[in-house]
């Protein structure tokens, strides 16, 4: 579904990804781990159009997404969810909810999506006219998700859902990731929180100073000490 081949990239003239390759199969729920500073948030940007390459290919549903517009890439159902939330703090959950229904072809899926959503977050819907400025951490995190799942994704790109966040609501939030995937989305997340994350992941990539060490499942990862030491906290 999503296959990034020798990506490079540059902040100025510091490289941050280093011949980056990863591939995600449609209905796999893929974790990027690292330290960070070392590229797993540039990679998901330079994935969803935010970033462009300096050289490399992103190959989305046979088709190259390199060069495309985030706009284009998020019409072909490619949507990135980021650490900051970029929520509008002055507007309701609701209206915050239904901004993420502005690609043409989520319109017509508004109010099957807000029934998703909260389905998937009830607390949202007790909230559902309460001003983002008023909202907790995990309440906002939660509507970040939301909100990318109001333009019917196929692919959800998401950074750091756990960041910031107790550690109950984390395990809640990766049951709802894990439920959008069992219900057909692909997930392909960076997160801190490994341990969490690695039990829900199919496969893991580790990435350390712009490269990629390690991809494999979580029991092979397991059996790579160094991995088990750096990334799964074992």
């Amino acid at each position: 579904m999503l296959k990034v081949d020798n990506i490079n990239f540059y902040y100025g003239e510091v490289q941050v990804l280093k011949d980056v390759s990863l591939k995600v199969e449609e209905g796999e729920f893929v974790a990027i781990f690292g330290p960070n500073g070392h590229g797993k948030s540039t990679l998901l940007k330079v994935i969803c159009g935010l970033l462009k390459p300096v050289s490399g290919s992103i190959n989305y549903n046979d088709h190259v997404i390199s060069r495309l517009s985030t706009q284009a890439i998020v019409e072909m159902g490619l949507v990135y969810i980021p650490e900051d939330r970029n929520l509008f703090p002055e507007m309701t959950v609701a209206e915050n909810l239904r901004m993420g229904a502005y690609v043409k072809h989520a319109r017509s899926k508004m109010k099957e999506n807000f029934e998703l959503v909260y389905q998937l977050f009830p607390k949202l819907k007790t909230l559902n006219d309460r001003t983002v400025s008023g909202l907790s951490g995990g309440e906002a995190r939660m509507l970040a998700i939301g909100r990318g799942l109001m333009s019917s994704p196929k692919f959800l790109a998401i950074d750091e859902p756990s960041f910031g966040l107790a550690p109950n609501l984390r395990v809640d939030v990766f049951k709802a990731i894990e439920e959008i995937r069992q219900r057909g989305a692909t997930i392909l997340l960076v997160e801190q929180s490994t341990f969490i994350a690695s039990n829900y992941a199919n496969r893991i990539y580790a990435i350390e100073d712009g490269k990629i060490i390690f991809e494999g499942s979580k029991e092979e990862a397991n059996h790579n000490e160094e991995i088990r030491k750096m990334f799964l906290g074992i």
